[in-house]
């Protein structure tokens, strides 16, 4: 069971940070109430709780972007009292937010000093003086990039990693790092997380905020959960459950959550997608499964198993070098994007951010690029067809917005998969492929993405789903392939989906 005296620790030494009964209040909204506690120099200490529990508030109250309307904030046994940022980095607090800031035209070194560039005694930019700066914190953090490497060119993760390093060259007493791997893959994952050891390993107090429960587990001893604004407690991530955690989250919402229900497949029926043989050099290597109407069928794998390889290529937007797809039983002779979409196939990207979504159009113009026939007269889109098309999906999958126009990017991230969700439903898909679904989304939002995904296999749908959080897939799938080097491993069904028996099935030699 979780531990839930939050602060109650033996230690002799005085924390670097102490929040004491802060309370926030927003015109309508109780954000922060008699939130506590406290984290030692060289801990990591985790942030929980869903969308709305008062981390980001907490957080800016942290780097005195907003000030606390009672109660205290120290680091190092200084206040930060009504300081604001400029008494908050005094203080050595340095936050990394989820968003890159960086500009992708300059060099990683450039990046590392912007706005405070080192001058010559002419008064130039020193570059040299720059770039031996910027390889020092590299080498600190025991990292490869090249202080002259332009950032734009850079894999994802490496920028993350600049610009955490850009506030590591400040030299924080408190790094907070919001979601800093939202948006990378499970390889890169590491690297991050690995800088963050080093970054706590010289003293330095680390906030990590993430909705990653087993990335927690790797990086964080000890985890504080909010909810509603209030400090539920701080527990041992060694003794927690992923169950008692998300009881902490949810509270009284847990116990109205969906639950996974014991479902009838019929695996009698004709597959409503059958691949056999597939093979994607050099990710994947004769791959074949059957895909059966009203089941969700889960795909996992480690990072470069081939998992988003094969969505692409049943889809059509990656060439397979062999092997067969079938829908209802026939053979597809020459797999296409445009072929596949009009066989009912839809495919979710991984990057949601990048792939998925057009960010100033509104949510229903998002939901209905997948038939612009369904909504316009001759050539020409009518928006009255777009509203109504769009008011019917809005209202049968949930979607949060205050109407079908609202920019689609001002939706939280879990309202906008429903949203890609919905304009494969727009185009009449009966087969789903969903490739990291429920990435960036916070607890409560996962939930609802479950709920629709069983609900849409309950109508018969047939759902493909892809997630490297091997701990949903017993809370969705029916059934789990687990990829190894681009093949299949193993398969389990029902009560034999764990996330042991999928991890080791994943990771065996």
């Amino acid at each position: 069971m979780a531990s839930r005296n939050p602060e109650k620790r033996s230690r002799m030494s005085t924390p670097l940070v102490r929040v004491a009964d802060v309370t926030k209040h927003y015109p309508g909204v109780r954000a922060l109430t008699g939130a506590s506690l406290e984290i030692e120099a060289g801990e990591v200490r985790a942030l929980l709780g869903r969308n709305g529990a008062g981390k980001s508030t907490l957080i800016k109250v942290l780097s005195g972007v907003e000030r606390a309307d009672a109660g205290t904030v120290e680091i190092g046994g200084a206040a930060l009292g009504d300081g604001g940022v400029r008494r908050a980095n005094e203080l050595g607090v340095r936050t990394v937010h989820q968003e890159l800031s960086l500009v992708p035209g300059m060099t990683a070194a450039e990046n590392l000093f912007l706005g405070a560039w080192p001058r010559s005694a002419a008064g130039r930019v020193d570059h040299p003086a720059m770039r031996r700066a910027a390889r020092e914190v590299f080498d600190r953090l025991g990292l490869g990039i090249a202080p002259d490497a332009q950032v734009g060119g850079l894999p994802l993760a490496e920028q993350q990693l600049v610009e955490i390093c850009r506030a590591v060259r400040r030299e924080p007493r408190l790094l907070i790092l919001d979601e800093p791997t939202s948006a990378l893959a499970a390889a890169e994952v590491e690297t991050v997380l690995e800088a963050v050891r080093r970054i706590a390993a010289s003293g330095v107090a680390v906030v990590y905020v993430s909705h990653r429960l087993d990335e927690i587990r790797r990086i964080a001893r000890t985890a504080t959960v909010m909810r509603n604004g209030e400090v539920v407690g701080t527990v041992d991530m060694a003794t927690t459950s992923t169950e008692d955690a998300v009881a902490m989250m949810l509270g009284s919402a847990y116990e109205a959550a969906v639950r996974p229900r014991a479902r009838t497949v019929d695996r009698d029926r004709t597959p409503l997608l059958s691949v056999s043989g597939l093979s994607v050099p050099p990710k994947v290597a004769d791959v074949s499964f059957d895909l059966y109407p009203g089941e969700i069928l889960g795909l996992a794998g480690l990072m470069g198993s081939g998992r988003t390889e094969v969505l692409r290529a049943i889809a059509g937007f990656e060439p397979a070098a062999a092997g067969t797809v079938r829908v209802d039983g026939r053979e597809v002779p020459r797999v296409t994007a445009a072929g596949m979409k009009r066989r009912g196939v839809g495919l979710t990207p991984e990057d949601r951010k990048s792939e998925a979504i057009v960010p100033l159009l509104g949510v229903g113009e998002n939901m209905v690029m997948s038939d612009f026939r369904a909504v316009s007269s001759g050539t020409s889109v009518v928006p009255a067809k777009v509203d109504r098309a769009a008011r019917g999906l809005i209202e049968r999958l949930s979607i949060a917005t205050a109407s079908a126009r609202t920019p689609i990017a001002a939706l939280s991230g879990g309202n906008q998969q429903k949203a890609v969700i919905g304009r494969w439903l727009h185009a009449g898909s009966r087969i789903l492929l969903l490739d990291e679904p429920t990435r960036g989304v916070d607890v409560e939002a996962k939930e609802g993405i479950y709920r629709l995904v069983r609900e849409l296999a309950g109508r018969g749908a047939a759902v493909l789903f892809v997630s490297g959080e091997l701990e949903e897939l017993p809370l969705v799938c029916d059934r789990v392939i687990a990829l190894r080097g681009g093949t299949v491993a193993a398969e389990f069904t029902g009560d034999e989906v764990t996330v042991d028996a999928v991890l080791s099935a994943a990771m065996a030699a």
